[in-house]
């Protein structure tokens, strides 16, 4: 008999997804935790307000502090927000200062034991298989192979933003998938993260799915997701969540059927540029 574990709460997800996709420079501040790396992706680079809740002018002068200290990196100021009733007093003021809304992202979660037996698609949830696909190469760390695919998918800027990417992921201890197509060439990829048990519960994080564009449709994202649950089975590990896009409808139907369901969605808060007039 499979056990339906629940899906930790909300600030716990928040707390696991900081862990998985930890920035190399990173301050915490009145329960704000400022996080920077090198403008490599907006989650490494962007504040996540772990308290938000708070009085208007408190939120104010956390505002004007991480302003200051994004300033002095050379980079926008960007806010991670959920969609939590904690966040309601933050958003007011964000909108007030005129924050943009930015990459709105659903958070997906699914227990290792659970059997979705209501899934409204009434279509069996994708399982691990009983043993490791042999076409699927694993490894405890990002090969060049491995990161040259992510980065040409997934990736903005060239080869130092590259590297910093490495440093991202080496900074969470992780499993690496690769599968290759007819010819050889790596077709896709996939990350399972498993950060400290200690301060996730043993649940593990699915990141940096991706296919080359013309090695689509072919079931390389599917072998990839079922050895990364292997994996995460192997190790015991009570659940798994992922993060995808709104507007990545293709792929939230791939994670709906391997039994994913959302739990919580955040979005980025970007403060405008501020004009300067100039005269002429």
């Amino acid at each position: 008999m499979t056990i339906s574990v629940p899906a930790p709460s909300m600030p716990g997800l928040e707390a696991m997804m900081d862990a998985a996709w930890p920035a190399p420079e990173r301050e915490e501040s009145d329960g704000w935790v400022l996080r920077a790396a090198s403008g490599v992706t907006q989650r490494a680079n962007s504040v996540w307000p772990r308290e938000p809740e708070g009085e208007t002018h408190e939120q104010h002068e956390a505002l004007r502090a991480a302003r200051l200290w994004y300033r002095s990196r050379r980079l926008p100021l960007i806010l991670q927000v959920f969609d939590d009733p904690r966040s309601t007093g933050l958003n007011t003021v964000l909108d007030g200062e005129g924050f943009t809304r930015q990459a709105e992202t659903l958070v997906m979660c699914r227990s290792s034991g659970a059997n979705w037996a209501d899934q409204p698609a009434a279509r069996p949830a994708v399982t691990y298989p009983a043993v490791a696909d042999p076409g699927v190469e694993i490894s405890p760390d990002a090969s060049d192979e491995w990161l040259a695919l992510w980065w040409s998918v997934d990736g903005r800027g060239g080869p130092g933003q590259r590297e910093t990417a490495r440093r991202i992921l080496a900074g969470c201890p992780s499993v690496y998938a690769l599968v290759r197509s007819d010819d050889g060439a790596p077709a896709a990829v996939g990350r399972l993260a498993v950060p400290d048990a200690e301060a996730t519960g043993d649940w593990g994080g699915l990141y940096c799915m991706a296919t080359r564009p013309d090695a689509r449709r072919r079931g390389h994202a599917l072998r990839i997701m079922r050895a990364l649950l292997h994996e995460g089975a192997a190790r015991n590990l009570a659940g798994y969540w992922l993060l995808v896009t709104v507007a990545n409808s293709g792929a939230q139907q791939l994670y709906a059927k391997a039994g994913f369901r959302e739990t919580g969605r955040y979005l980025y808060r970007q403060e405008r540029p501020k004009r300067h007039l100039t005269g002429c």
